[in-house]
């Protein structure tokens, strides 16, 4: 009978649905599940029975809910979070460490110049002498300091990036495997939630470490590039990001596709990787330049102005810093404190034409990367303020960051997530889309056996 017919196609619907919901809610909450649902159908009369209502119902398709708008959404507020995350860390560490009384050069500064003013109230005093070669010494401490903090920082950003250049090969591997997969899979029409959902998963953790641009190919695989253009992730093939170091201890960025190779600015790169050579480049070179031009500059000056001077026993000034040929560190030199140039006068230990110089140094202008011609005196507190700025910007941008990722997954949730209150709805509406053929089932089959009986 007809209406047996519909039946069956009707609880047939109606189990696919019941098993799609049960599905959904059994992933309520496995981050990156896309919720599914049944798309039906009426099955239309056949050719010429014109009194048949139809033939039933028929299951199109399993559909998979995503906005595909909303994920590029979602992964681009992925890359931004991860950019300026990368950085936090760096910040807070270097703005402790320069603005600390401890390594402050300010704070050596000062007690420099303070030991200079106290001499020149009694310029042959020996202790008092002692005491300017004491500060001088425990200010090149403070920039030694200073250096090893740059350089360790420097070491675990060149660290931090070969991992994540790691990662970003392991992830973009990954996705090109998945692209196979559901090539194949949508070849046999095969239902491939399953495997979207989990390269979506994949590619959102790839969009944390770089800034992604990802299109879809007709046979379903993704294309992921990077914001210059290189190719990540064509098909079932997947590039490789490899980290050179250079001569001058910086790290150079490559990319191999095939057989094309492509070299890689970092901090245009975004997410994680972007972050770090953001920071490397704008925040953490700068800084260590202006701190070691700084102190050079001072050191320089320093010494031209004891050079024009006599010490305790009428001999010519001798340099109280030494600045390295290679790297620019500057050391105290072996000066005793007899053999400081405060006279300007050759056997005249009590003048201090010489010691005033030394202390108006402070005074000088002198031309600081980043900051233009600034005072020896002021330097340094412009450059800890700028450094605060820079870490202030980032923490508010991170946090306006954190605001949009949150608002793209709520928006994604929306769309494709499970909301288990729908779902529990659906499973009773499904359940009695069931129970109903089921019983017409039924009537059909006592229509049947009253028919058998008149006959």
């Amino acid at each position: 009978m007809r209406m047996t017919s519909n039946a069956l196609s009707g609880a047939s619907a109606a189990q696919a649905a019941l098993n799609t919901i049960s599905q959904n809610i059994s992933n309520v909450m496995t981050p990156g599940y896309s919720r599914q649902g049944v798309v039906l159908s009426p099955l239309a009369a056949a050719s010429g029975d014109r009194l048949s209502a139809g033939s039933g119902v028929d299951v199109l398709a399993i559909r998979r809910y995503s906005d595909t708008y909303k994920n590029l959404q979602m992964w681009q507020a992925q890359s931004q979070q991860g950019q300026l995350a990368a950085s936090r860390e760096y910040f807070q560490q270097l703005e402790q460490v320069m603005g600390s009384s401890g390594t402050s050069l300010s704070a050596g500064l000062d007690k420099f110049y303070a030991a200079l003013n106290a001499v020149s109230v009694e310029p042959a005093s020996l202790p008092l002498r002692q005491q300017v070669i004491s500060e001088a010494d425990a200010l090149v401490r403070r920039s030694d300091n200073l250096n090893r903090v740059f350089a360790v920082q420097l070491a675990s950003v060149g660290e931090q990036r070969a991992a994540v250049v790691g990662q970003i090969n392991l992830l973009s591997q990954q996705v090109a495997q998945l692209n196979q997969k559901v090539a194949a899979a949508e070849a046999m029409s095969s239902n491939v939630a399953g495997l979207l959902d989990e390269r979506d998963r994949q590619i959102d953790a790839l969009a944390k470490l770089v800034d992604v641009r990802v299109t879809t190919l007709g046979d379903g695989s993704k294309s992921i590039s990077l914001p210059g253009g290189a190719p990540l992730v064509v098909g079932d093939t997947a590039a490789a990001l490899s980290v050179e170091p250079q001569q001058d201890g910086s790290q150079r960025l490559t990319l191999q596709f095939a057989n094309e190779r492509f070299v890689l600015s970092d901090e245009r790169a975004g997410g994680t990787l972007g972050g770090l050579g953001d920071y490397e480049k704008n925040v953490l070179r700068p800084q260590l330049t202006a701190v070691k031009s700084l102190m050079g500059q001072l050191a320089t000056r320093t010494n031209e102005v004891l050079a024009g001077g006599f010490d305790l026993q009428g001999n010519q000034g001798k340099p109280l810093f030494i600045i390295g040929a290679s790297d620019g560190a500057v050391s105290l030199a072996p000066l005793t404190a007899e053999e400081l140039a405060f006279s300007s006068v050759a056997g005249t230990p009590a003048n201090s034409g010489n010691l005033n110089a030394l202390i108006a140094i402070r005074e000088e202008k002198v031309d600081v990367a980043a900051l233009g011609k600034v005072s020896f005196g002021d330097a340094y507190a412009q450059l800890v303020g700028q450094l605060a700025i820079a870490s202030q910007q980032n923490k508010a941008s991170l946090e306006t960051a954190k605001a949009v990722r949150a608002e793209a997954e709520s928006a994604w949730k929306s769309a494709s997530g499970v909301n288990s209150d729908e779902e529990a709805v659906n499973l009773i509406e499904f359940q009695k889309m069931y129970q109903a053929n089921m019983k017409v089932i039924a009537v059909a089959g006592e229509l049947f056996d009253s028919t058998l009986a008149i006959l």
